[in-house]
């Protein structure tokens, strides 16, 4: 009787285990088991979910909603969508409210000639330059905008900022050469953003000043 039941228990642990292991495997629309799924699905909308299948959760439901408890697309917006579509031709901002850079690439020239830097030429501001100068420019330039950086031993023709006609270059220039690349450049407005570049800019200009 005693191994019977050792059997018995045995068995039961390892049907239990692969329940528990069965459970654990997600596939396709499939999550897994969930341990208090109430606690991952909540009634709110969620913008980023999208749970448009009304019995979804049904064996769950806590309330008397003719749904299930993890449905939660908005029958309100089309398609069901949690989140608003935006208003025809609005523009996304980022967080520093610079519109997107929209001058294309072969107008340096228009870019030259219009554009002015939106950020103040202070000690904060010049720090933060060096440190991106630093990330992205010195390999090239140099750490004093020579042009003598480690790539330019073998990448020849890297211009010195405080030289010829690179000390005139506006600060439009040098932010559109920067965001779109020029010659054998390339170019970094997809590695910066909008406010990083014009900061390298203010902390340039100290370079073509030496």
């Amino acid at each position: 009787m005693k191994h019977y039941l050792n059997y018995c228990g045995t068995v039961g642990f390892l049907l239990i285990l692969i329940v528990a292991l069965a459970g654990c495997e997600a596939n396709g629309n499939f999550q897994g088991l969930e341990y208090a799924p109430q606690m991952y699905h909540t009634t709110p909308y969620e913008p980023l979910s999208q749970i448009t299948d009304t019995d979804e959760g049904s064996w769950l439901s806590s309330i008397d909603n003719g749904v299930g408890e993890f449905y939660n697309s908005n029958p309100n917006n089309p398609y069901r969508m949690n989140s608003r579509v935006p208003p025809a031709n609005t523009v996304r901002r980022n967080p520093n409210d610079f519109l997107p850079y929209r001058i294309p690439p072969d107008s340096i020239e228009l870019a030259s000639r219009i554009l002015k830097n939106p950020i103040d030429s202070t000690e904060a501001v010049l720090a933060e330059g060096r440190t991106l100068y630093t990330k992205f420019c010195y390999p090239c330039h140099g750490g004093a905008g020579q042009g003598n950086g480690p790539v330019a031993e073998v990448y020849l023709g890297v211009p010195a900022y405080n030289k010829g006609r690179y000390v005139d270059m506006t600060e439009g220039h040098i932010f559109h050469t920067i965001t779109w690349g020029r010659g054998r450049m390339n170019a970094h407005g997809s590695q910066m953003e909008i406010a990083e570049r014009w900061k390298i800019v203010r902390y340039v200009q100290t370079l073509q000043q030496q």
